[in-house]
């Protein structure tokens, strides 16, 4: 189960990451993990977070979604470096990690259901 999903990237070429806002800091927090413009850092990706998430922990490469070329690669913070090089997927990605992306048997959550009852619903 995750409530959080954190936005990011990683330190490149073009600029650094303000202090504390690194991978390892970020990834302490156990979130989701949403990093942008850094499919070309995998490798530094898995390096700083295999020791928190675990090489078992979901990984999914969202390719120029939206696109008629789009993919979706599934794999693990052990696996997804390698696939990600035989796609020959180098940019123009979306690399989301975290356990909730394997999650099963959870319960939804209630607040669009039509039998929840909240503030802006009352109940029937």
């Amino acid at each position: 189960m995750a409530q959080t999903v954190i936005i990011t990237r990683t330190s490149m070429k073009a600029s650094f990451m303000p202090p504390g806002e690194d991978l390892e800091t970020i990834g302490r927090t156990g979130a989701t993990l949403a990093i942008h413009l850094s499919v070309r850092n995998i490798r530094e990706i898995e390096n700083r977070l295999i020791p928190l998430y675990g090489a078992e922990c979901p990984v999914i490469i969202a390719y120029r979604v939206g696109w008629p070329d789009e993919q979706f690669l599934h794999g693990t913070l052990g696996d997804i470096r390698q696939k990600a090089r035989d796609a020959k997927i180098t940019r123009t990605a979306l690399i989301l990690v975290g356990p909730a992306l394997g999650a099963k048997d959870f319960r939804d959550s209630a607040l669009y259901d039509s039998s929840h009852a909240h503030v802006l619903r009352t109940g029937r």
